[in-house]
């Protein structure tokens, strides 16, 4: 959050972040009949003279399934309900000579016995194909794949342990400071809403692009920031300090910039100086942001709320603020390019006086505006582990 101190000053409580943190089976499908291997016909256990046995379905045992199945573990795949392969006789059979003579008497005894004899035959036909269709031992599907449940581990389960983050030793230290990207900001109308929302839109792209490869060298990958204008003025974060130009909340991963208090003071900056200014805003409140997804922000918070005093309170609070201060220096020098004289107009419009208890002294603060601009690494903006002068 930035105050602006006196009729020049930035906001009190400048990180206003209300943070957050089977026996059944399956039915048919399982059931599939699996055909012979190509190219083969299944013969038929009877002369030629017998009528083939019917040919369907046969059902065979359910499949052995794993909930996460290993491509080709099942082998080929069927068509369920195929048909086992054509005959090898044809029926009825063919004329074997001619016609017997038939006994006028006799011939309807015979003819109930002939009857009765191949419906015998029938029977025993179609019951020795079924026993040899399903005795036929079928081929079992060969696993291709690995058995994964040897590296199931019941320990996976249970919650990972919290990650202990030390404000002067966090690893974001340790890493290089980003490079200058390009970045073309539009045309500031102060009298414009919708300008400071487009303005602080394109800054906040931009700063997206400088600060990713920083935050992906730490695994980490925030949610983009939402950007808003308010017309009134956050009551709740004004004090004897100053009054709030803008404000960050993590929560909502969203900054808001407050309309009256920029107008007001855009009125003081030269038309040729306004957007190394505001960029610089942009970059402080962006910094709570670098600051809450590496967690940095987040214990901030609970070692203010669990301090023993006042002073111990303010004395990280300071330091939190300086921080982001020290990462303004760093997007000025990534984006807005150019000279040192980039920070020397930033800094008279934003730390040249007003020394506040919130965000220090504007020495201090103007301190470290320019190591963000000038150290090669994030340590350069370390200022959990700074010596007590350097965040009064």
């Amino acid at each position: 959050m930035e105050n602006r101190p006196g009729p020049d000053r930035r906001d009190p409580d400048g990180d206003h972040t209300p943070h957050g943190d089977s026996s059944q089976g399956a039915p048919a499908a399982w059931e599939t009949v699996l055909p012979p291997p190509a190219g083969t016909q299944k013969q038929s256990p009877l002369p030629s003279s017998t009528p083939p046995p019917a040919h369907g379905p046969v059902p065979t045992a359910p499949y052995a399934h794993s909930p996460y199945p290993v491509p080709g573990a099942y082998g080929d795949t069927y068509t369920p309900g195929a048909p086992v392969g054509p005959p090898t006789t044809t029926w009825p059979p063919g004329p074997v000579g001619p016609p017997p003579t038939h006994n006028r008497h006799h011939g309807g005894t015979a003819v109930l016995f002939g009857a009765f004899t191949a419906a015998m035959v029938a029977l025993v036909a179609l019951a020795a194909s079924v026993l040899i269709i399903v005795s036929t031992p079928q081929e079992e599907s060969s696993s291709r794949g690995t058995d994964l449940s040897r590296y199931y581990d019941d320990s996976l389960a249970a919650r990972p342990d919290p990650v202990e983050i030390d404000l002067a030793t966090h690893p974001l230290y340790e890493v290089a400071m980003p490079t200058q990207i390009p970045c073309d900001l539009p045309d500031l109308d102060s009298r414009s809403e919708d300008a400071w929302l487009d303005f602080a839109t394109v800054s906040g792209a931009c700063l997206d692009d400088l600060w990713a490869p920083v935050l992906e060298e730490l695994g980490l990958h925030p949610e983009p920031l939402e950007y808003t204008v308010t017309t009134e003025s956050p009551n709740d974060f004004e004090d004897e300090e100053g009054y709030t130009l803008a404000y960050y909340e993590g929560d909502h991963t969203r900054v808001t910039v407050v309309l009256p208090s920029v107008q007001e003071l855009d009125q003081h900056i030269p038309e040729q100086h306004r957007k190394s200014v505001w960029l610089a805003l942009m970059g402080h409140e962006y910094g709570h942001h670098v600051q809450h997804a590496t967690g940095i922000l987040g214990v901030s918070h609970d070692l203010r709320n669990n301090a023993g005093d006042e002073d111990e309170e303010l004395d990280t609070l300071r330091r939190t603020e300086l921080q982001a201060e020290c990462l303004a220096g760093t997007a000025l020098h990534g984006i807005g390019g150019g000279d040192t004289a980039t920070l020397d107009t930033v800094n008279e419009y934003f730390n040249d006086d007003g020394d506040l208890s919130t965000h220090g002294r504007a020495v201090n603060r103007a301190h470290w505006l320019e190591q963000g601009w000038h150290q090669e690494t994030m340590d350069g903006c370390n200022t959990y582990q700074a010596g007590q002068r350097r965040v009064t």
